[in-house]
Parts: structure tokens; sequence; C-alpha cells
């Protein structure tokens, strides 16, 4: 008998489907997440982490064999800041477009369309010998594949207001969290398995990744069984510039944050461990966040977004001071602990923080400001370290993680008047 993709694919998500509900506790208690969607959403999330591996691992090897050696530091911080200002715009884009025709998906499947012929476009090049004079388009054409990156990652992180209650978004995105941090955890061995393919076969290969992930996206969303919120002009009118503005600052200080952490303090704990590697730790931070991230869903739907954030954040902070003066293996591994589960904490929780504080039809100008304060964040620390150097800084890494912890706090405070 003939099956067709689409039965096979459906088929196999009642699973997918049971585990969701399984994973996060939720089976008969929270039957109004859609978690056919959430899964599918994950699918994507997974396409596209992969994609950034792939882009940060050959980024700066094509770069150097390109003579444009120069470029491997700052090319980072500028496309940073581009997204910071981009983001937003593509996110306020998407409500529009969501307004108009009820859906995001068509600006998702442009954006996915589009990074995946970038990819395809960068790995016919870089078999070919490139002329000297014409080298430039490379870099170019990678600053291009990451705006394009930025058309669909917030519209499809904007899709979760509609496929879960406010109430229930905590435990909708511990299954991102779940999905980032595994990816995430097997960093070392997908690099194993990059380098041994090739730039132009990874690049491939993530071309694919991204049209099958946003195919399966839309096929597991179909249009009526979405949870569609009135859209009410005088709520949204109530909406003031200031939340806007408390949100982009609040992503800026948790994207220096998470920064700080995996790029600064797996060699802090490494000193402590010297039979582990910086990226080893790196991936038992994530594997432990992906770990945490089940149980964390409750406890986060239970605390509220806004606690939940300030726990994660102040524990990560408090966690980086002690960090830098210990000496000891055992506490080290205990670092390790508190890393990862305060990563998972903060990271399931941003998502339903911004969303609580913006009306549904403003999500992806919410969730577009928060991604680009996290890209302003991600800029800031990679112009620290290049200015300081990553190595001996622990001191000066957590004062700055002390600060922005102060400045994130101060902003949820205020956020919180607004809402009341």
């Amino acid at each position: 008998m003939r099956f067709s993709l689409d039965t096979l694919l459906y088929n196999s998500t009642t699973n997918l489907e049971n585990f969701g509900k399984i994973m996060v506790n939720s089976v008969n208690t929270r039957p109004e997440i859609l978690w056919r969607q959430v899964w599918g959403l994950a699918t994507l999330l997974a396409a596209i982490v992969f994609s950034w591996m792939a882009y940060g691992f050959y980024q700066p090897i094509i770069l150097e064999e390109l003579k444009f050696a120069e470029l491997v530091g700052w090319l980072g911080i500028w496309q940073g800041l581009l997204v910071a200002i981009i983001e937003p715009i593509i996110g306020g884009l998407s409500d529009r477009i969501q307004q108009r025709s009820g859906s995001r998906l068509p600006m998702i499947s442009v954006g996915v369309v589009s990074a995946g012929l970038i990819f395809v476009a960068v790995s016919l090049l870089i078999q070919q010998n490139i002329p000297i004079g014409i080298r430039w388009i490379v870099p170019l054409l990678m600053t291009v594949w990451v705006i394009a990156m930025m058309i669909f990652r917030t519209p499809a992180i904007a899709l979760l207001t509609q496929f879960a209650p406010k109430s229930e978004l905590p435990q909708a995105n511990a299954v991102l969290v779940f999905v980032l941090g595994g990816i995430g955890a097997i960093g070392p061995i997908l690099n194993g398995l990059l380098n041994s393919m090739g730039a132009s076969v990874t690049f491939l290969v993530g071309a694919i990744a991204l049209i099958f992930a946003a195919y399966i996206l839309q096929l597991f969303t179909p249009k009526h069984s979405l949870h569609i919120c009135s859209i009410n002009q005088q709520q949204i009118a109530k909406t003031p510039l200031e939340m806007f503005v408390l949100i982009f600052i609040i992503g800026l200080a948790t994207g220096v944050e998470i920064n700080l952490l995996l790029s600064i303090f797996p060699q802090q704990l490494q000193t402590q461990l010297p039979n582990l590697t910086v990226e080893f730790i790196a991936s038992a931070i994530l594997l432990v966040s992906a770990i945490a991230s089940v149980p964390l869903g409750d406890l986060t739907a239970q605390l509220g977004a806004n606690k939940s954030m300030l726990l994660g954040l102040g524990t990560m902070t408090a966690a980086m001071g002690l960090a830098v003066l210990n000496d000891s293996d055992k506490l080290a591994i205990a670092f390790i602990l508190t890393f990862g589960i305060s990563f998972s904490l903060v990271f399931i929780s941003m998502i339903p923080l911004v969303l609580s504080k913006v009306h549904p039809s403003r999500a992806g100008l919410g969730t577009g400001l928060y991604f680009g304060g996290s890209a302003a964040g991600t800029a800031i620390v990679s112009l620290f370290i290049k200015h300081l150097g990553s190595t001996s800084m622990g001191a000066a890494a957590f004062l700055l993680a002390e600060l922005v912890f102060i400045v994130a706090t101060v902003c949820i405070v205020m956020s919180q008047k607004f809402c009341d």
C-alpha cells in the first residue's frame, strides 16, 4: 500500500505529542496546549540551532581561506548590531502580516527559503576558485544569511502565543529549551561531524534541514487548530512605548549574562577541572539545562515568568561570583549544575515574560525587541572579550554580569508597574 509523506508525518507525531505531554507532566492537566504544533516549532528550532552551529564553525575558516582573517572577530559584532536593529522591524512586520492574513507562516516560509538558498549559494561558491576582486561577496552573503534567519526566527517564536494560553507558555517553552539544550550539549560531537563533512556539504545539509523543518511546522499547524486571540485596538493602544523599551533592555541584559556564562566561565571552571576541555564543560552546562527544563516548566508556571527570570539571573550571577573565588574541583561540578539549571530557568522564562507584557497582536514586535536586545548583548560581550581577552577575566565578567542583573531587575520591576 502506498502512503504519502503527509500521512506518515501525521501518524508519527502521535508519539511525539504524547511524549511532549509526559515531558512537561501535562498529560491530563494541560490539554489546551497544542503539543503537535509545539513539537513542529521545536523541529524548526533544532534546524535553526544546527544551521547556526554550522555557520559559527565554518565562518572563521572560510574567511581565513579567503584572506579576510581581519573580519573574523569583527563580522560577528557588526552582524549582532545589525540584528539588534532589524529583528524588531521583522517582528513588527510579522504582526501586520498576522493581522492581514491570519497567519505568520507565509513570512516564515519566505525566510526559510531565502536562508536555504543563500546556504546553497555559499556552498557552491566556496567550491570554486573565487577571484580576489569578488571574494567580498562571501562575507556579504554571510551577512544576508543572518538577516534571512531573522526573517523567520522571531515570527516562529511568536507562534507560541497561538499554541498555548499565556498561563501554559512556560510548559510549552520548556520543550524548546529541551531541544536547544540537547543539541547544544552534543556540540563537540556535531563539530567533529561538521568537520568531516566539509563546508559545502554542511551548508547543503543545513539548507535541507531548514526547509524540511519549516515544512513539518506548516504541516503540523493547520490554521483552524490555533488559539486565535481577538484583536482589540484599544488594548493595543494601551501598550505604552516604555514597555517596548524595557523589553529591549531586558533582552540586552540577559543576552550579556548568557554570553558571559558560555564564553567565560567554562574556561574559569576548567582551571579546577583540567582533565576536561572547555567545550565539554560548556556542553555539560547545556545538557543540565535540557534535563532541568522538564521540571522547571512547571516551576516557572507556578512562580510566574517575572520571578522565575529574576531567580534564574540572580542564581547565575551569584554562581559566577563564587566560581571566580573557587579552587575546588568538587565545587566546580556543583557550579556546572547550578549554571545549567539557572540557564534553563532564564530560557524558559524569557518568552513567557515577553509575551505576557504585550497584546498577542504585538507578539512579533515584543519577541523581536527581546531578541534584538539579546543580539546587542552578544555584540557587547564580543567587544568585551576582544579588548580584554577571554582568559583570566572571570572577575571582570562577574562585575559586568552583576551590573546587567541589576539593570534587568529594575526593568522587570518597572514593567510590572505598567502591567498593573
